[in-house]
């Protein structure tokens, strides 16, 4: 039965009645469990009270859009912030997503990324825009503050405009993101730019698509009516979730800004001030 005295942080309103009980979470990383090199208030304690009173009936995948680093790059600056868990089995992020895709494929993409997440995609994989056009089939697109220039866009733009068929390949097309200085440009502002300047249409692999929940979901052996989702994005998070009939709790921290939970179209099935306050409310209905 749940409590509300067991909750301190629950924002209002809330819609407590439809909350139903899980077998499966989902947790989003930046901005809900950590901002840069910080974890959110009393992340890493709720993480732990989700694991220990919660599994083994309890099944947890943490799903990220986060574009610049390696899953295991991501693993140990998670444990170096102060988590614990089984990041490298439990972990889904839109890169590795990414890099599969381009393996399978057979691909040759110009990679508009961080050269350290170019490692996802190979160790003689180049992340910079150094070679010439001619060399490169599709082009991948994810979060390269130091590549978003005038040259390397239209390189783009050109190794697109000459390919058949245009593959613009989108990590995610995330607004923006959260640092501990404030909100800052994603992805999503320069992959609309080349699919507006070489009239192409970006296939996007991590959240919101059905595929990539899809993906977590399958992992856990669960349908998605039997699973929360818990991230700061109400659109990429919550109603990626929602759209394929998950549950989903927005969390105040992060890009989350004041009534999000009101716009787009999207209604959380619960909003709450931060992660500790999504696991006392997932603990109190399971």
């Amino acid at each position: 039965m749940f409590s509300l005295g067991h909750v301190q942080h629950l924002s209002f309103p809330i819609t407590l009645e439809r909350m139903r009980a899980v077998r499966g979470v989902l947790i989003d990383l930046s901005g809900t469990l950590h901002i840069e090199e910080t974890a959110t208030r009393d992340a890493v304690a709720a993480l732990e009270r989700l694991q220990t009173r919660g599994e083994p009936l309890l099944k947890i995948r943490f799903v990220s859009n986060t574009s610049a680093e390696t899953r295991a790059s991501l693993a140990v600056k998670l444990r170096r912030i102060g988590f614990s868990a089984d990041f490298e089995r439990r972990l889904f992020t839109s890169l590795s997503t990414a890099a599969a895709t381009v393996a399978a494929r057979g691909l040759r993409p110009l990679l508009l990324v961080d050269a350290a997440a170019a490692q996802e995609f190979g160790s003689d994989s180049q992340g910079l825009a150094s070679s010439k056009e001619g060399d490169f089939d599709s082009v991948v697109v994810g979060l390269a503050p130091g590549l978003m220039n005038y040259n390397t866009l239209t390189q783009a733009m050109n190794v697109l405009l000459k390919a058949e068929p245009k593959t613009l390949i989108a990590l995610h097309k995330g607004r923006y993101l959260k640092r501990k200085d404030g909100l800052a440009l994603g992805p999503g502002p320069f992959v609309a730019a080349l699919e507006y300047a070489a009239d192409a249409s970006a296939e996007v692999v991590g959240k919101p698509t059905a595929t990539f929940f899809q993906a977590a979901l399958d992992d856990m052996d669960l349908n998605a009516s039997e699973c929360v989702m818990i991230g700061d994005d109400v659109r990429d998070d919550v109603g990626g979730a929602m759209a394929v009939g998950m549950q989903a709790i927005l969390v105040q921290t992060g890009k989350y800004r004041q009534g999000d939970e009101d716009r787009h179209g999207v209604t959380p099935t619960a909003t709450v001030l931060d992660f500790s306050a999504a696991v006392d409310l997932i603990l109190n209905t399971s």
